[in-house]
């Protein structure tokens, strides 16, 4: 598989039916990455958990941050609102499928209920929130490698973003950050400050070019 993606059309593509296709197109991604990593954790444990959650846990975060910024193909502000705007309405969209089902079936373990603080009130802001930084930083991503004549690739995006979760997970465990330990969780909560290192690295980078 080539390890890079170009598609063809103009850039900063916004129009209001790409932004809504994309939104429910992500959002039932993140609903079946949710059930997915919730039979992963109810069923496995351990390295069996830790390798197979890893996998699914990895590719559902590479799609969320790359895939708005595929679709908007961000060059300036208003491609990498754009792909921001897909993946907040996304997070409207896996919401609904959380509410209307993935709740009532009882999809959740208990771990995911404490992940999410057993409450929609702080639960489903906190998706909102992060359901919209990380397509917003991965756009920003997208964005530096064009603004540096390189063609778009996800493995070039995904490479700088997992480089510095790791750089960071690992200091957090070792400096024993609270809650911090060798686990999906903590790498999970490490990749939020990743993505955002690794796109303003990239950002100063593309500003010197």
């Amino acid at each position: 598989m080539h390890a890079a993606v170009e598609l063809p059309g103009d850039y900063d593509l916004t129009e209001v039916p790409r932004v809504v296709r994309g939104a429910v197109i992500l959002g039932t991604i993140e609903s079946v990455v949710v059930v997915l990593m919730s039979i992963i954790t109810r069923l496995t444990g351990g390295v069996v958990e830790a390798v197979i959650g890893g996998i699914v846990l990895l590719a559902g975060l590479t799609l969320v941050t790359t895939l708005p910024g595929l679709w908007t193909r961000p060059r300036t502000i208003e491609g990498i609102a754009g792909a921001a705007g897909i993946g907040l309405a996304a997070t409207g969209v896996f919401l609904l499928f959380d509410v209307a089902l993935l709740q009532p079936l009882g999809v959740y373990t208990n771990r995911w209920l404490q992940i999410g603080g057993g409450s929609n009130w702080w639960y489903h802001p906190v998706w909102w929130m992060v359901g919209t930084f990380i397509p917003w930083m991965g756009a920003l991503l997208l964005a530096a490698q064009t603004a540096r004549g390189q063609r778009t690739s996800v493995v070039g995006v995904m490479a700088w973003v997992l480089s510095a979760t790791v750089v960071l997970a690992i200091a957090a465990i070792l400096f024993h950050f609270p809650g911090a330990h060798w686990s999906l969780g903590t790498f999970g909560i490490a990749f939020l400050p990743g993505v955002a290192v690794a796109a303003a690295l990239a950002s100063l980078r593309a500003a010197r070019a």
